[in-house]
């Protein structure tokens, strides 16, 4: 099921970031050292009082010409918040005050008809809430007076942030069925290809309206398979939001992804990769979704008998924390290759979900460490116990050592490589966590 989204809005310099940071507990930078993995954040995944939810920042948004003025900022981030949130933290200055702006983006917000929560930031002086008064003046209750900087009533606007969650349901399919996600940045071709895919003989059961908005969730089969394709292409759009701000089509992506088996992450061939799409990719990574790299427009690229080899190498080269996904050239246009996907679909859900025996397992890591031994610091060698695979979607390693400081991310890299080299997992991330476990023999 999707996680709902909170979206933090408000005129320049208010403090939406600064707050954004604080409550995603200084956590938002990716801790992979791995070439390809963006460290420019605008999302958080987080919980409270036992719900999880998505945090996004409209903070650090980039504005096409037109939309330079604090007016149009103000209108494009209201624009993003009427269509992708479930509620809103509309956060506003308490030193300097109720100004024009702000009540033309509380305007805006109202005709939402969604939950907003009015966040006075930059209130660390003031002990009573005095200086809050005049943001009653907003219309959406009592407003919570916050210090990004210090962390002042961080917790109690987290609690109102969970209390106006959509409530939880659940989406009823079957188990067999895999949910296809198709995300990309605009005008790669998503919609093309969706629709490419249930063009090729195959039987549509039905349209059903998707728990997420606007997005249509269409059964069909192939190869005696029941899949569901989430289609993220044909949601209806702002021309603020889809010309204005471009990297905002990663949230797009978040609510397809999280409610996803495998992602058709669709990049443009005719334009090559760029940095949007490294954005949009690394969240299903992080995700752990299994992952297919589409390269879409394939018909449009000039060819000699090289193209395809250069440019899967780039892309391997810009995205490699995704090296184990399979790249696939086609044409969503011409339908070229594209009656591949369900067979490569289900082939990375089945890697998804793929079992390794303990015993197995630990036979391979022996051999693994005797080849290329265990890193030492100070003297002290790394020890590695056993290792166990406790769960699947995607598959998650745990090791048992001595000393987790001396699991170097070299070498839990170069474990996790003899992992795939051994038992396969094309198509799906692997997560490595890393337990202390006493030495029996000290």
């Amino acid at each position: 099921m999707a996680k709902p989204v909170i979206a933090f809005v408000g005129r320049p310099n208010v403090g939406k970031s600064t707050l954004f940071n604080r409550l995603a507990g200084g956590r938002i930078a990716i801790v992979e050292d791995v070439p390809g993995v963006t460290r420019d954040r605008l999302y958080f995944d987080t919980e409270w009082l036992g719900r999880t939810f998505t945090l996004i920042d409209t903070g650090g948004i980039d504005m096409v010409e037109e939309e330079k003025t604090i007016l149009g900022q103000v209108r494009t981030q209201a624009a993003i918040a009427m269509t992708e949130a479930d509620a809103i933290v509309f956060v506003v200055d308490g030193q300097v005050g109720l100004t024009a702006e702000d009540e033309a983006l509380a305007a805006m917000l109202r005709r939402t008809k969604k939950p907003v929560i009015v966040a006075v930031n930059k209130t660390d002086r003031f002990v009573n809430n005095y200086s809050n008064v005049e943001f009653y003046k907003l219309g959406f209750g009592e407003p919570i007076a916050v210090s990004a900087l210090h962390g002042m009533n961080t917790g109690d606007l987290m609690d109102a942030i969970a209390q106006n969650l959509p409530k939880e349901a659940e989406e009823g399919f079957e188990p067999d069925v895999i949910k296809i996600a198709v995300i990309g940045r605009p005008n790669v071709g998503k919609s093309s290809l969706v629709n490419a895919i249930l063009g090729q003989d195959r039987s549509i059961v039905s349209d059903i309206p998707g728990t997420t908005r606007d997005a249509i969730d269409t059964p069909f089969k192939a190869n005696e398979q029941n899949f569901i394709i989430i289609d993220t292409a044909g949601m209806r759009k702002r021309k603020t939001v889809e010309d204005g701000t471009e990297r905002f089509s990663v949230i797009r992506a978040l609510r397809a992804v999280d409610r996803s088996d495998v992602v058709l992450m669709v990049i443009d061939g005719s334009t090559g990769l760029t940095d949007q799409d490294k954005k949009i990719a690394g969240y299903a990574h992080e995700a752990g979704r299994g992952m297919i790299i589409v390269v879409n427009k394939w018909d449009l690229v000039p060819k000699d008998s090289n193209t395809m080899h250069r440019f899967e190498a780039e892309l391997r080269s810009q995205l490699g924390f995704l090296a184990y996904a399979p790249i696939l050239f086609l044409s969503a246009l011409t339908r070229q290759r594209v009656s591949k996907i369900p067979e490569l679909v289900a082939f990375v859900a089945e890697q998804q979900n793929h079992r390794v025996t303990t015993s197995v397992l630990n036979d391979v890591v022996s051999q693994a460490v005797q080849m290329n031994p265990a890193p030492t610091d100070k003297g002290k060698r790394l020890k590695i116990f056993y290792c166990s695979q406790v769960s699947v979607k995607p598959p998650n390693f745990v090791f048992f050592v001595n000393d987790p400081e001396l699991m170097h991310f070299s070498y839990l890299r170069y474990l996790e490589n003899q992992i795939r080299k051994n038992f396969g997992f094309e198509g799906t991330p692997i997560h490595m966590t890393i337990r202390r476990k006493d030495d029996p023999n000290d």
